[in-house]
């Protein structure tokens, strides 16, 4: 049994925090991937002003899935698009 589960009684031997909450957050800074629909885009800066289901809007850096336009989905971790959705339907 690790040193944590031992002063932690909740976890089973031999399970890491990290094994409860798989997919829930990110491990690293405890942020979670969201779904968000590009509004505009500054390709010079590699930018792009993002809607989140809510309403809500953030500047995303879209470097890692460029090239991006107006309408598509992108699914964004700490203000960076990590993957390419696809063109929003609708």
């Amino acid at each position: 049994m690790s040193d944590t589960s031992a002063r932690d009684p909740g976890f089973a031997a031999g399970r890491t925090r990290s094994d409860d909450d798989v997919g829930a957050h990110c491990l690293t800074c405890g942020d979670v991937a969201v779904e968000m629909t590009v509004v505009r885009v500054d390709a010079r800066r590699d930018l792009a002003l993002c809607e989140g289901e809510d309403g809500a809007r953030e500047t995303v850096e879209i470097a890692l899935v460029d090239p991006v336009r107006p309408a598509d989905r992108l699914l964004v971790h700490a203000g960076t698009a990590i993957q390419h959705l696809g063109e929003r339907i609708g």
